[in-house]
């Protein structure tokens, strides 16, 4: 696995990933998060005006992950979209916020995750003395080649190679699905505008005009 410049799978295409999760991934369009700053960037992008339902208000003031998982969670998500040039991190975008959501949303998905992260604090411990999150670079990267990669990874790596599958596309559909995601993205949605014909230098290599289609038309 590459350092910085390129952890994981980059940015440009875990988007396609994100767009592609969300149809297996199914959450309510008013999800928000719990504080003031993760509510303005998951507030879904086609209605900022939606306003959390009683039943996902209930959801919001439970608490699934202990600290120590989310720690754990937000250091993943920030080695798998980490801020660039163009935008900020997964924990910029509020991702963390995002799972904890899907955990309380979607309970069928708790156990795997609850699992997972217990299972990549364990393997780090015996391989290196510490939990994930209190690794260096160095060894968080050295953890992560075996698990990431499906084809390369050993058979007694199956467990975490299924919990980093799975939190990856969590990570993407969070990101490309909050604020920051959808700006990174360039999305712009349905807008009107008006066509202004075909490019001058396009015409000019077909050496056609717009009036000898008009005049085409009449003659016809």
């Amino acid at each position: 696995m590459e350092h910085n410049s390129n952890k994981i799978n980059r940015r440009d295409s875990l988007k396609w990933m994100g767009v592609a999760s969300l149809a297996g991934i199914t959450w309510a369009c008013d999800t928000q998060e719990t504080t003031e700053t993760a509510q303005e960037e998951h507030q879904h992008a086609t209605d900022d005006s939606l306003k959390l339902s009683e039943a996902d208000q209930k959801l919001m003031n439970q608490q699934f992950f202990t600290d120590e998982e989310m720690k754990t969670i937000r250091v993943l998500s920030d080695i798998i979209i980490p801020a660039d040039d163009r935008s900020g991190s997964a924990t910029d975008a509020g991702v963390p916020e995002f799972i904890e959501f899907m955990m309380k949303d979607q309970p069928r998905h708790q156990t795997g995750m609850r699992g997972g992260l217990h299972w990549l604090n364990v393997q780090c411990n015996k391989q290196f003395g510490k939990p994930f999150p209190d690794c260096s670079e160095e060894e968080q990267t050295n953890m992560l080649d075996q698990i990431a990669y499906p084809e390369m990874a050993r058979p007694e790596m199956s467990v975490g190679v299924n919990f980093f599958n799975n939190f990856r596309d969590f990570v993407a559909t969070g990101f490309f699905t909050s604020k920051m995601g959808i700006e990174d993205l360039g999305y712009q949605g349905n807008r009107a505008t008006v066509w202004q014909g075909s490019p001058q230098e396009v015409l000019d290599k077909l050496n056609v005009s717009y009036d000898m289609v008009k005049e085409y038309k009449f003659v016809n």
